[in-house]
């Protein structure tokens, strides 16, 4: 079975518009706000991106999510600047680390699941890319709790917490149910969209071709016999000739002489 191309004209627009999307929404999306909740969308396209291009997309937009993650906390983000102040290579290698598991998990299982049910692969898709994300962070923290702890130390306001409060209630807490609510509802959704969107486009591609075939058959037109002589209506592109078979092709057209016909004896013209 030949495998299919990534580096195909859809694919290079598709993932172009969620390359901007991850952009905007990861740029802007902390101005879109219930309450005290921020509301994080950035995780749609990237689920997207693995699921309708490949786990190879995914990677990208993930590796591009925590890129932006990376630029925004190191500037920004107390808590992200503290981290980076303390262990450079530990933050960047994890902001990357999350984000290209939030892309590439994803896609893998979609991949691995799509052959029993499309639907469902969605949904599990869906839900593993808020929990890597999310996961990830927890872990390569807690890995870094000596400087965790530090920075709660530091705050008057964190004075007292523990590591694993701090990092599962104050840093994750909402924020991934709201992640994990968005990723789950919208993504299928969107998904499920453009699958009818292509679809449609398909059906609209196949249509126009059966059209053309059928102006093409409709057409007729008279010519002479090359063998014979004879007027023959020709319908569509290549008509025989009812008095000796040859192939009577219709005005601009060629087409090259049938073999098996070409070996049957002429059949008599008719006599005038």
């Amino acid at each position: 079975m030949e495998r299919k191309k990534f580096f195909t004209s859809r694919n290079i627009a598709f993932l172009a518009v969620l390359t901007a999307l991850v952009v905007v929404l990861q740029l802007w999306g902390s101005y879109i706000r219930i309450g005290g909740t921020n509301l994080s969308f950035v995780l749609v396209p990237i689920v997207l991106g693995a699921v309708m291009v490949g786990p190879l997309a995914g990677a990208f937009l993930g590796l591009l999510f925590g890129a932006i993650v990376i630029a925004m906390g190191v500037t920004s983000d107390p808590f992200t600047i503290f981290l980076f102040s303390q262990n450079p290579f530990g933050t960047v290698a994890l902001c990357l680390l999350k984000g290209l598991a939030a892309g590439l998990v994803p896609g893998l299982l979609f991949k691995l699941i799509r052959k029993k049910s499309k639907y469902a692969a969605v949904i599990v898709a869906s839900v593993a890319a808020p929990v890597c994300n999310t996961g990830i962070f927890i872990l390569g923290c807690l890995m870094m709790s000596g400087t965790i702890g530090a920075y709660i130390a530091s705050s008057e306001a964190l004075s007292g917490m523990s590591v694993m409060y701090f990092l599962v209630i104050a840093c994750a807490g909402i924020n991934f149910l709201v992640e994990f609510a968005i990723n789950v509802i919208a993504s299928p959704v969107i998904f499920r969209v453009s699958e009818i969107v292509a679809r449609a486009s398909r059906r609209s591609s196949s249509g126009a071709e059966s059209e053309q075939s059928s102006a093409d058959n409709a057409i007729e037109s008279v010519r002479n016999c090359p063998e014979c002589g004879a007027k023959i209506v020709v319908k569509g592109n290549v008509s025989e000739c009812p008095y000796c078979g040859a192939p009577v092709q219709r005005e601009g057209k060629s087409a090259e002489p049938n073999p098996v016909q070409a070996a049957l004896p002429a059949r008599e013209k008719p006599e005038k």
